[in-house]
Order: C-alpha cells, then structure tokens, then sequence
C-alpha cells in the first residue's frame, strides 16, 4: 500500500464511526441494503416486522403492566364489601319503605321486625315458652277488647226506623152447611164454591169443608150456618159458629 492510500483510509474510519453513533437503525439498514444492491423501498422498517412478528418491545411493555396493577388495586377499592352490601340491604327497603309506595301488609311487618332492636332473651324450656306465648295472645286479646268497646263508645245510637203500626185483619167469614155434628161441641161444614174458570169460561164448582166449634150443640146435621175465622180450639178447629141462617127440614 503505498502512503496516500493510508491517509484515505485512516480519514474514511473516523467518519464512518461518527455516522454510526449519529444515525439511526434504520440507517443502517438501508446503508447496508444500499450495500447489498437492494431497494430500500421494498424492505419494511424494523417495527413494521416485530408487529407482525407478534413480539412487542420491552420498554413499551412494562408501562402498560405498570398501568394495569395501578388500576386493580383502585377497583378492588371500589367494590363495596360484603358487610356493606347486608347494611345496604335494609337502607334500601326502608327507602321504598318512606317512599311512599303501597307495600303489602306482610311486607310492613317485616319492615318493622327487622327496624326493631336485638335482644338477646335467656334460655328457656318449652314448657316456659309456651307460657309466655299464652300471655302474650291474653295481652293481645285485651288490647283488642279494649279498642272496640272504644269503637263502640264512640258510635252514636241511631233513631231508626219507628216499628209500624199493626192493623188488625178483617176476620173471614163462610156461609155452608152442616154435614156432621157427631162431635160434642164440634161440627163439620161444607162450604161450596162456585167460580168461571178464567180462560174456558166454564162453571166449576168445588167444596171444602171445616171444622167449627159450637159451644151450645145448636146446630144440626143440614142445618145452614154461619161460621168465623177463630184462634185454635183444637187440632184441626179454626172457626167458630155465628149463627144458624136456616134449619134443616
């Protein structure tokens, strides 16, 4: 080698050297494609190909695993606890509760049961429980007493409606004719009926007879009489004699 192409040489290093810690990979690439023949438009840019290899950077890794344990802690933060959720429970019932919202009457007393305080009680038999369950209905049922006689005190009597006034009805009276006065103090009349009938316009006649009560034996078997409506004399006696209208020849 002859001096001048040292001299070449040794200037060539330095700034070959100084371009390399000035450029960037990507320079170096193409510089070394350039190198090869080839073209620097056909071959994609270094992060174009760990994209597609699927591999990310290291340094673009971690801030997002940093962000990641940040946000966890923050919701197990918010989520509300278990205990917190049993004590929200009640709040919200009794929320409905004062809202104003028709609730059944089961719900209502539940709602007030739970609002009651605990009270731890002593221990007790079977025979003491159903002795305090006994007591507690006999308090009840004087409570209950003791509201409707208030009730009742405080209705006022109405006037009514005054009872109306009894009419005494005409008694009925039959004109027949004695057909048996074999009973003492009794005789038996036949009362003949005689009526058109509505629709056919025939004359139909029917009897009936009665068992009337006469106090003097007066009348006779034929005899025609007249008899009246009367309480009960017997079994079957419901009229009294009047008179006799005519005797029997």
């Amino acid at each position: 080698m002859s001096d001048e192409e040292k001299k070449d040489a040794v200037e060539e290093t330095p700034q070959d050297e100084g371009t390399q810690d000035a450029g960037p990979v990507a320079d170096e690439g193409s510089s070394s494609s350039q190198a090869a023949g080839e073209d620097p438009s056909s071959t994609p840019p270094a992060s174009e190909e760990s994209a597609d290899d699927g591999e990310a950077p290291a340094e673009a890794a971690s801030p997002d695993a940093e962000e990641k344990a940040a946000e966890a802690p923050a919701e197990e933060a918010d989520a509300p606890a278990p205990e917190e959720e049993k004590a929200a429970a009640p709040a919200a019932d009794e929320a409905e509760a004062d809202s104003g919202d028709e609730l059944p009457w089961k719900e209502k007393r539940r709602l007030e049961r739970s609002r009651r305080p605990h009270e731890a009680r002593p221990q007790q038999t079977a025979e003491e429980r159903k002795a305090a369950r006994v007591a507690e209905r006999k308090r009840r049922g004087a409570e209950r007493r003791k509201e409707r006689a208030a009730k009742k005190a405080k209705k006022t009597a109405g006037t009514g409606t005054p009872p109306a006034e009894k009419e005494a009805n005409a008694a009925k009276v039959r004109q027949g004719i004695v057909v048996s006065d074999k009973g003492q103090k009794s005789i038996t009349v036949r009362v003949d009926i005689v009526r058109r009938h509505p629709t056919y316009e025939k004359v139909i006649r029917r009897s009936r007879t009665l068992h009337a009560h006469d106090e003097r034996n007066e009348a006779g078997e034929g005899d025609t009489v007249r008899v009246v409506e009367t309480r009960p004399m017997s079994k079957t006696k419901r009229w009294r004699l009047v008179e006799i209208l005519e005797k029997a020849k």
